[in-house]
């Protein structure tokens, strides 16, 4: 942890972990919509917001925990912030803080918001140092997607607009943005073309 309170080491551990699964995230899987930089930072503030208030305000503790996991993760969705390790640090707001202590409120910002933040700064230096890799995500086309459209029949081509409608249709959230899924498609398309121009070459 990049900052300490006095808190217990069970604590400690487990705000560890929670930052932990966003280290995953935004170096595994840096161009995932759920590692982008709102989603980590937002999603981390509602989560300990919500998670200390459910804290204060509930007496009952698995009432409150399911309360702080439930409200948090339905912000984030309505604020297009979901990052899923945050919902962990709603969790430990409620059952790893002394009740209605101020070290709850010191947990928001001096634990959570300086964890997050300098998760992204360091994110946004190694992932953009190494080959083949840019943070966050850019909202752009491969190189020759221009020529893909230029050289395609209108009434054959899928754009951003058709897979944002048809990820509307989908009951579940796919950790995809419309961008990728256009380019996987003109790659898969123009693959099929090579295809069938050299039967021969099945690869």
């Amino acid at each position: 942890m990049i900052s300490r309170l006095q808190l217990t080491t069970q604590m400690e551990l487990l705000v560890l972990a929670s930052m932990g699964a966003s280290t995953f995230l935004l170096f595994v899987l840096p161009h995932s919509p759920m590692a982008q930089p709102w989603p980590l930072i937002a999603g981390y503030l509602i989560a300990a917001v919500v998670g200390v208030n459910c804290d204060y305000w509930i007496a009952d503790p698995i009432i409150a925990t399911a309360t702080a996991v439930g409200v948090s993760v339905f912000l984030m969705h309505f604020l297009h912030a979901l990052h899923p390790p945050a919902a962990a640090t709603a969790m430990i707001a409620v059952i790893g803080l002394p009740e209605h202590s101020t070290i709850a409120w010191q947990f928001v910002y001096a634990v959570v918001l300086i964890n997050a933040g300098g998760l992204l700064v360091l994110s946004l230096v190694i992932n953009n140092l190494l080959p083949g890799r840019y943070y966050p995500q850019r909202d752009s086309h491969h190189k020759h997607h221009q020529q893909f459209i230029n050289k395609t029949d209108d009434r054959l081509l899928l754009n951003e607009d058709d897979f944002h409608w048809a990820l509307s249709q989908m009951e579940t959230v796919i950790d995809v943005s419309e961008t990728d899924l256009v380019d996987l498609y003109e790659f898969a398309a123009e693959h099929a073309e090579q295809r069938n121009l050299n039967p021969k070459n099945k690869n």
